[in-house]
């Protein structure tokens, strides 16, 4: 019999995740059939169409799934908030109108995630006992950059990008002892980071209609430090990422 200390355990979050989306899909089905037996009344099947079965349900959906299965909770925040805001003209279509108002919830859709990627910065630096040299914290909005660092201390940081992107080179600094953490947010943008082929890389990226790719080739002469590591979690969503060396 196989002794039940050795099973891996199961990862809550995506426990979670497979419930949510369970339990949605099966309510899809039930309404699914309703609808097939024409036996809801005319109002209530447009409801269905417009506001069930819409693009903007979709995001508020993924965006319930992100904030359940995630601990950056931005990515969640900001798909609930943009598919709940096109959702409105649907609503109450007499009294708004979504293109009216596009820009300025843009723009506080963009401000609320600077605020919440500023504060969970300022709480990492608080408990790291690095300087902030060591650390990265770029932001790519509309926008794109090249950056590199050089440090012999690098303890990780954050990387931003909505609707921009960016590329940064850190072939030229050397890991923090222990494990260190890049966290990125990517939502209708992308970034590319490139380190040494010796670093020890851990990639935990949740792509949502996107994706992020481990493009490194690692020669077989390459001896990695496992006393140093890098982890790079986060989210993409409708976006891109890659993680590259110089080989």
């Amino acid at each position: 019999m196989e002794n039940e200390t050795n099973k891996p355990a199961k990862n809550p979050a995506e426990t979670s995740n497979r419930l949510i989306i369970g339990i949605l899909l099966i309510i899809a089905g039930f309404i699914l059939i309703l609808r097939k037996t024409t036996v809801l009344p005319e109002p209530l099947d447009n409801f269905i169409d417009d506001i069930i079965f819409s693009w903007q349900m979709l995001l508020i959906v993924i965006g319930v799934i992100t904030l359940a299965g995630s601990d950056n909770k931005t990515p969640g925040i900001v798909l609930i908030s943009v598919g709940g805001f096109f959702m409105i003209p649907e609503l109450f279509t007499d009294f708004f109108r979504s293109f009216n108002f596009f820009w300025p919830a843009l723009f506080i859709v963009i401000g609320v995630v600077l605020l919440i990627n500023s504060k969970r910065l300022v709480k990492t630096l608080n408990y790291t006992s690095g300087n902030k040299a060591d650390m990265i914290d770029y932001v790519n909005i509309f926008s794109g950059a090249e950056r590199q660092l050089i440090t012999n201390n690098f303890l990780g940081g954050k990387i931003t990008s909505i609707f921009g992107g960016g590329e940064v080179d850190l072939t030229r600094s050397s890991l923090a002892p222990g494990d260190n953490v890049i966290e990125i947010t990517c939502i209708f943008g992308g970034t590319t980071i490139i380190v040494p082929e010796n670093w020890n890389v851990i990639l935990n990226v949740t792509p949502i209609l996107g994706g992020f790719s481990d493009s490194r080739r690692i020669g077989s002469d390459v001896i990695k430090d496992t006393t140093r590591s890098l982890t790079i979690r986060g989210t993409v969503i409708f976006g891109g990422g890659e993680l590259k060396s110089h080989r």
